[in-house]
This record gives structure tokens, sequence and C-alpha cells, in this order.
């Protein structure tokens, strides 16, 4: 059967037709998936600029708490130094001319107390230099945590040990600081809380990192369960905040581990 020429232009105009609607079809679906794929790049483009200035925040906040933290410790090291050091060293005078005034039976007990006195006196200028940021700078992290060990030990407490390895590498001076306190946190924890007799710390520099590992026999917690804006909290974030891994392990009736490893700039 022979099409006529009118049957073949409908024939023609139809599948023009289908070509256009399809060529329609595919270009509204590109153009949903266009606008799908930059609707979904803007919000996650929100997202991470959301994510980011949260975390700007936490870090400022972090910074800022720190700031506050090193000046009260810096006020509160000054304080023992200049007054209450003063007061302790008066009235150890004092007890030297009551000695030289006091009878024999008596004399042997005031010097007891000037020696109570004395090693006071060294306790509080021993404290207020690990208090006072300036100084932790002036000494440098090494002589700084040998400094407080030392302390410790004086107190005899507990048994703590420091070893160090390799050649120590200059530390950015406020990163100094806050691996500090980061030490000093986690020793305060375990003369408070673990009931640990021994407490050993190692500083192991190598060429880009500093690995500092502390270590107590305490009685160990649970980690998991450690609450919000406590010391331990404190720890990590201060860790963030100066690019550090933070690692915090505790067995129960084991003892409780620190590792710390900061990248030397």
């Amino acid at each position: 059967m022979v099409q006529t020429s009118e049957q073949l232009v409908s024939t023609d105009a139809e599948r023009y037709l289908l070509i256009y609607m399809i060529a329609v079809l595919v270009i509204v679906t590109g153009l949903v998936i266009l606008f799908f794929i930059v609707f979904q790049k803007r919000k996650n483009k929100l997202l991470l600029d959301k994510i980011q200035r949260e975390r700007e925040f936490e870090e400022e906040l972090v910074k800022t708490q720190t700031e506050i933290q090193e000046q009260t410790l810096k006020n509160v090291g000054q304080e023992l130094h200049d007054n209450i050091g003063q007061l302790l060293s008066v009235a150890n005078m004092q007890l030297s001319l009551v000695s030289s005034l006091a009878q024999d039976s008596i004399k042997n007990k005031v010097e007891d107390t000037k020696s109570v006195i004395g090693d006071a006196i060294k306790e509080v200028r021993g404290l207020s230099k690990v208090l006072n940021s300036e100084v932790i700078l002036n000494f440098g992290l090494n002589k700084s945590v040998k400094n407080e060990i030392d302390r410790i030990n004086k107190l005899n407490r507990i048994n703590a040990k420091l070893k160090f390895e390799g050649q120590e590498n200059d530390i950015v001076s406020k990163d100094a600081i806050i691996l500090f306190r980061i030490f000093q946190e986690f020793l305060s924890n375990t003369l408070k809380y673990a009931e640990a007799t021994t407490f050993k710390i190692n500083l192991n520099y190598l060429n880009d990192k500093l690995i500092i590992t502390a270590y107590d026999n305490g009685k160990g917690f649970n980690v998991e369960k450690v609450e919000k804006g406590s010391g331990l909290i404190n720890m990590r974030d201060r860790a963030a905040l100066i690019q550090a891994k933070f690692n915090l392990t505790s067995q129960q009736e084991i003892g409780t581990k620190l590792e710390l490893e900061y990248p030397i700039k």
C-alpha cells in the first residue's frame, strides 16, 4: 500500500515531535540533575562552613580559657612567692630568735618547727615556679618537667620517674606551656584519685615530633564515663589546640596511660 504525501508529512511531523519531546525531556532532566548537584554542593559548603565556624569558635574558646587559666596561675604563683613565701620567711626568722632565747628543753622543738617551715618555704617557691608560665618559658619543657618531678618526689607521696630520649628540639613557646599543663593535669589526677604508688613519664624527641608517654599504676577508671568539663577533657581540648595526637587509656586495678604525639614545627 503506497503512502500519500500527506501521510508521509504526518509521519515525519510525529517523528520530529517525538524527537523534540525527548530532547526537551533530556534537557529538563539534565537541568534538574544540574540543579540538584549545585544545590547539594551549596548545601555541603554551608554545612562545612558551619562546622568550620563551630570548630574555630571552640578553638577560640579553648584559647581564651587557656589564657585566663595561665594568667590566673601566674597571679597565684606570684602571690605564693611574694606574700606567702615572705610570711613564712618572717616566721622562720622569728623562730630563729625564739630558738636563741629558748631553754634547752624546748629548743629542739623550735628547731624542728623551723625545719618544717623551711621545707614549706621550698615547696611554696617550687610551686610558684610551676604555676608561672614565664618561668616555664625560661626553663624550657624538659627542665620544667624535671623540676615538677623532683618537687613531687620530695613530698614522698609517690615514686615519680622521668626519662629523656633523643636530642631536645626547640618547641614553640606557647605549645611548650600547653604540653607542660597537660602533663601537670595528668599528674594531678594521678595524685588526687589514682591511689598509685608509681608514676613514670618519658619524653622521646624524634626528628619531626615529640612523643610524651606518662602512666601510673593506680586503680584506673572508665574513660568513656569521664564527665564533660573535667580535667581529662580539658587535656584533650588543649592537645587539639596544638595539633597533638592525644590518647588516654585506663584499666581498672592496672593503671592509666597518657600518650601525646606533638609535631615539632
